[in-house]
């Protein structure tokens, strides 16, 4: 006889759950891995419907850019003070208590919607609180990896948690979102707070082992002041050459990153005249890229060493920049726009695993929490400068901007590369 149906179904499940989050790296590495797939979902959603709401609201050009401006300030903020929480208390508390803060402040956004009570500042109120509870469930929850699983399975598990990002935050989340706020305004932050308070759930599960305290430590005694423990994290970053230069790769990447990011809008529409459809399209065939980066990661790192992964990524980082820059066709932009994915997410799975083996378990939060501001920092310096260039000498001076600052970079660290890459912690 042949075997059961049902329990061919269930191997084959079973299987499938063994591929994507091997047994070796544990039952709470499942459990993280499902709450940051569902976080991701709902952040998808309101990927698409805040701005949908922000544009309701007012046709001020100014607002709608303050409203993307309020999400992303709190890092630069609130991101240190983040980090230092996050090595001081217990993590998955953290993450629990700044996710549930989170679903307040969409339920109260919920609820003036559905009674007619929204207005422009209600809602850029709403988005400046939850960009702060999202600097720290954020800058909490990178540290949560790195307690779970092996050293040696940090590149699979950030190659998955990007895979949970890329598919629910880039690709399924927003049309989603866009679609739910066509049937109502109310909606997607609805959803949104239903998939936090599901994430939280599993949160819940994880069991940690308490961080170690600092070696010669008096338990006894008085708890230091915020600005010890920053300067205490600040100092250990600086005199750590590879953690260090790695941040400042990180920086600079990212200003020249959005430098030609900012205007890939008026690119698309302007200069190659995709129209709105293709704009979309550009940034759907990086997600997909993206995706095929993430699915072979673990391959990639069993042929490759990590130094040459980040050699060959940020290469090709800087070939992207001459690539746009040249490019005269949509066709030709996409095809770029999806090896900028597949790369990108390999890049970040590579320099978020060597940051987490390089950095002691005590200083994770700190030490996240200024990775997440060089990031953030570059972003926003390097709006603005592409903003500048492309107002003053035309659409492509941004792409020029990118390749010659990452390109002089990456000739400044190429040889301390395969330092940084073998970092272990101390």
């Amino acid at each position: 006889m042949g075997a059961c149906p049902g329990h061919l179904g269930w191997s084959t499940v079973k299987r499938v759950v063994e591929a994507v989050a091997p047994a070796r790296m544990g039952t709470g590495f499942r459990w993280l891995m499902s709450a940051s797939w569902v976080s991701n979902i709902g952040d998808g959603v309101a990927l698409a419907a805040g701005p949908l709401l922000v544009a309701s609201q007012t046709s001020s050009a100014m607002l709608v850019a303050l409203a993307a401006m309020l999400q992303r300030l709190p890092w630069l903020v609130f991101g240190l003070w983040a980090g230092v929480l996050a090595d001081r208390i217990d993590r998955r508390r953290l993450v629990i208590v700044a996710n549930l803060l989170r679903a307040v402040v969409v339920t109260a956004l919920c609820v003036v919607i559905v009674t007619g009570h929204v207005n422009i500042g209600v809602v850029l109120a709403a988005m400046l609180l939850m960009g702060v509870a999202e600097v720290f469930a954020d800058t909490t929850s990178q540290t949560l990896l790195p307690m779970l699983v092996r050293p040696a399975d940090l590149g699979i598990g950030n190659s998955r948690l990007q895979a949970g990002f890329l598919t629910a935050n880039q690709l399924v989340g927003p049309p989603l979102g866009a679609a739910l706020f066509a049937a109502g305004a109310a909606w997607p932050f609805a959803a949104q707070v239903l998939t936090v308070l599901f994430a939280v759930l599993l949160v819940s599960k994880v069991v940690l082992t308490p961080v170690p305290p600092a070696e010669g430590a008096d338990p006894r005694a008085a708890p230091r002041k915020v600005r010890h423990d920053i300067a205490e994290g600040l100092r250990w970053i600086w005199t750590n050459p590879p953690v260090r230069t790695l941040a400042l790769v990180i920086l600079v990447f990212n200003a020249t990153w959005a430098a030609p990011w900012g205007i890939l809008v008026k690119y698309s529409l302007d200069y190659l005249h995709m129209g709105p459809v293709g704009y979309g399209l550009l940034t759907t065939a990086a997600a997909v890229g993206g995706l095929l980066g993430t699915f072979t990661y673990g391959t990639l790192e069993r042929r490759y060493s990590l130094s040459a992964l980040m050699k060959v990524c940020l290469t090709l980082e800087v070939l992207f920049h001459l690539a746009l820059a040249l490019a005269t066709t949509g066709w030709a932009a996409m095809a770029i726009l999806f090896v900028f994915g597949a790369y990108s997410f390999v890049w970040g799975t590579v320099s978020n695993t060597v940051r987490q083996r390089a950095t002691p378990t005590r200083f994770q939060g700190r030490v996240g929490s200024v990775y997440m501001m060089c990031v953030f920092g570059g972003i926003v310096v390097g709006n603005a400068i592409g903003g500048v260039l492309a107002e003053h000498w035309g659409l492509t001076a941004p792409m020029w901007f990118g390749f010659v600052g990452a390109g002089l970079t990456l000739v400044l660290v190429w040889r301390q590369l395969a330092h940084i890459a073998h970092a272990q912690a101390d």
